[in-house]
């Protein structure tokens, strides 16, 4: 007979951190900050969130000592941070990916899966949807463009999972999308869902990005928001 997990509520943030075009060391301690201040379990980061979206920006190794400034943040908050940066694998290739982030570990957590004609220029796809088990909590992840894909969403909701998380860039024109995909992906998932997504300038032409960060219920409705500017947070609890 198998043992029922035992879930509590989850605190979850998604940020909207200062971002400073490929200076990971910068950008590391402008998130160890955000995290600090987020006071959540889970704490959301933007797609890139460590270069900027700068798709020529070298690759972050999950070794890279850089990084210790989160990794101290979350030991001070117990706090799991899920940040975007490119990252490439033993073979060469490269990706857009989510590094899990807590105290002791940094790791690849997802790969983008479904990938803008620029950044296919560069990047390989992912394999496809993943899980991260925290507390009890099944999280499945997502980056961008992979939000507005039927078929990213609709394996995400076959895996049954708990929440969903994902990191954005997106113009403040496409705000409107981006709160629909929130609802969206909340109703098919029957999930509670956290977007991050960038606020002020970053690469590859966005002059201005949408902020608007973003939590949802299962039902699909809004229940924070960290509108546009930088630094802003939107905070749950998901229960």
């Amino acid at each position: 007979m198998t043992t029922p997990v035992l879930r509590g509520p989850l605190s979850v943030a998604a940020v909207q951190p200062t971002c400073t075009a490929r200076d990971v060391a910068a950008n590391a301690h402008a998130h160890a900050q955000a995290v600090r201040g987020a006071l959540a379990r889970v704490v959301v980061f933007p797609e890139l969130s460590l270069t900027g979206y700068e798709l020529d920006a070298d690759c972050v190794a999950p070794d890279d000592s850089a990084l210790a400034p989160i990794a101290d943040a979350c030991a001070v908050t117990d706090s799991l941070a899920l940040v975007g940066a490119p990252v490439r694998d033993r073979t060469g290739q490269e990706f857009i990916a989510v590094l899990r982030i807590d105290a002791e570990t940094v790791e690849v957590a997802y790969r983008k899966s479904w990938l803008s004609a620029a950044e296919a220029a560069r990047f390989q796809a992912g394999p496809g949807p993943a899980v991260l088990q925290v507390d009890g909590w099944r999280i499945g992840l997502g980056i961008c463009k992979d939000t507005g894909t039927e078929r990213h969403v609709a394996d995400v909701a076959a895996l049954g999972v708990d929440g969903y998380a994902a990191g954005l860039v997106h113009r403040p024109e496409e705000l409107p999308e981006q709160r629909a995909r929130g609802t969206r992906i909340a109703r098919a998932c029957r999930a509670w869902v956290a977007f991050a997504s960038f606020a002020g300038p970053t690469g590859d032409g966005y002059t201005e990005t949408a902020g608007g960060s973003a939590v949802w219920t299962p039902d699909g409705v809004a229940v924070a928001d960290a509108g546009p500017a930088v630094g802003g947070t939107a905070r749950a609890v998901w229960t």
